[in-house]
């Protein structure tokens, strides 16, 4: 086989060996920069928190490249650094010089490590993409790491390497514990995901009756107003009623004639054991006293049904005297009778309302009908001002409201305190099935840093932004999705105060 054909071969392994050389090294440098960041090692931070590193056979101090990158140089051959992120996510790009003009990204074989904080190393390849080498992962924020950079081009192998931190900050365990900062392990949780819903107070369907006079009449007196609270028994209206008039008659009537077939049938039976008169006239006086008795019963039942007691008072001075009284306790909720007025007997005068219970008629989009379930406990609280209560979930609607889109769920609240009003508006939280998370964080943790959600991952004395995709949450802890690792350390309760430390030290964006 010719040399030719050879090299190439040659030049991969010497790349693979060099870049493991380097993996090794640049984990040296990581934990150095943890413990300290400033070590022989390493050169002083510049102005844009980038310190840099010497390379075999390469310049050792990067410049500021024509496209504001970090530049490399050894001899006449360069190579610029930059980080990409108009318009896409944060991206590794590399330019490729000689003697200053641009060469074509095919020029040369570039590899990339990059270590984090916490983490392993991370290896970049390039591609070539226009006029530049294209990174094939994104660069995730924040930008603050160790880089190791190898490079074949122009007949030799050149490395460099570099760190830059952003969005770290220095905080001894003494100053950790005055300000109060708790520290927690990410790892797995139970996740009560909480279900939002709105809704309204509205009465108990169950719990309505509504009042008809049962007699026709003239209505002399009202006592039961609108929102009134009255109690079972309570007379609400009085009516002058001639029907009621015909049936107390027909009830004393019934009585007059039941103590004279009484008499007739013991003078009967007094005469027929004493032999002096037939048997016969004995047993229709006794059928005479047993029809007086049924009618008497059948008069006092037709009394009662109106709610008439037989013997009542009015019942002896007042034929026509109608009370109409209240069939439960509760409010009235409607009242339609005036003094003076004819009313028919079933004539709807009001409604009461028994508001010991309400339920609450609660909005469901139909994307959370999979959610919500018969039986399900919900915590309920008012909309304008602090009442809170928990209830069950008695009745979930078949069917999607045509113009609203939505279905309608029903929560039960006992109210016997009266503290729930029927109209007001309310907040519904409905608990879902408990979830099991491989990886979660406390929700006190999260803190907002540009347009991210962060923890503040602590790595010995550090404490550094971790940019998080966050899942579900029930408020107490929420699920991470990418950015925290199980085991890792963050900061807890009091978190703002790493963000205002954080603050304080004026963390840059370097690119």
């Amino acid at each position: 086989m010719n040399k030719a054909r050879w090299m190439p071969i040659v030049i991969v392994i010497a790349i693979g060996i060099v870049l493991g050389g380097l993996i090794l090294t640049l984990d040296k440098s990581s934990s150095v920069a943890r413990d300290a960041i400033t070590m022989d090692t390493h050169e002083k931070l510049d102005d844009h928190g980038a310190s840099d590193m010497k390379g075999h056979d390469a310049s050792n101090q990067p410049g500021i490249g024509p496209r504001g990158g970090k530049l490399f140089t050894d001899g006449d051959f360069s190579v610029e650094m930059t980080i990409f992120e108009k318009g896409v996510p944060p991206q590794f790009r590399v330019y490729l010089y000689d003697k200053g003009k641009l060469l074509p990204p095919t020029a040369a074989t570039v590899a990339i490590t990059l270590s984090r904080l916490g983490a392993s190393a991370q290896l970049f390849k390039f591609t070539p993409e226009a006029d530049y080498l294209l990174g094939d992962q994104i660069v995730e924020e924040p930008h603050s790491f160790d880089i190791a950079i190898a490079v074949e081009g122009n007949g030799k192998l050149m490395r460099w390497s570099y760190h830059q931190v952003e969005g770290r900050v220095e905080i001894p365990d003494a100053m950790l514990k005055s300000i109060g900062v708790e520290i927690l392990t990410a790892g797995p949780a139970i996740i009560k995901p909480k279900l939002k819903l709105l809704g309204e107070v509205t009465f108990n369907e169950h719990n309505i009756v509504r009042v008809v006079p049962r007699v026709a009449g003239m209505v002399t007196s009202v006592e039961g107003n609108l929102g009134q609270h009255v109690k079972k028994g309570e007379v609400l209206a009085v009516v002058e009623s001639p029907m009621l008039a015909d049936l107390r008659s027909q009830y004393f009537v019934a009585k007059k004639r039941i103590a004279l077939a009484k008499t007739t049938y013991e003078r009967e039976k007094q005469l027929w054991e004493e032999k002096i008169s037939a048997k016969q006239e004995f047993l229709l006086a006794q059928e005479l006293w047993n029809e007086a008795e049924i009618a008497l019963e059948l008069a006092s039942v037709k009394l009662r049904a109106l709610g008439v007691q037989p013997e009542s008072n009015h019942l002896k001075t007042n034929f026509t005297h109608y009370e109409i009284r209240a069939p439960i306790s509760g409010i009235i909720i409607t009242k339609t009778i005036a003094l003076g007025e004819a009313l028919k007997e079933d004539r709807e005068i009001y409604t009461i309302a028994d508001v010991s219970t309400v339920w609450t008629a609660v909005t469901v989009y139909p994307k959370d009908l999979n959610v919500i379930r018969m039986g399900q406990k919900a915590a309920v609280k008012a909309t304008a001002f602090d009442v809170e209560g928990e209830g069950m979930v008695t009745y979930i609607s078949t069917l999607i409201g045509g113009q609203t889109r939505t279905a309608t769920a029903r929560v039960e609240l006992d109210n016997k305190e009266g503290k729930w009003r029927p109209g007001m508006f309310i907040n519904v939280e409905l608990v879902a099935e408990e979830i099991v998370v491989p990886v979660a964080v406390s929700a006190t943790a999260i803190q907002t840093l540009r347009d991210w959600s962060v923890v503040f991952g602590r790595y010995d004395h550090y404490f550094e932004v971790r940019p998080l995709e966050l899942g579900r949450s029930d408020g107490e802890m929420v699920e991470v999705l990418k950015g925290l690792a199980h085991g890792e350390q963050y900061a807890g309760g009091n978190s703002f105060a790493i963000k205002a430390e954080l603050g304080k030290a004026g963390a840059s964006h370097d690119h």
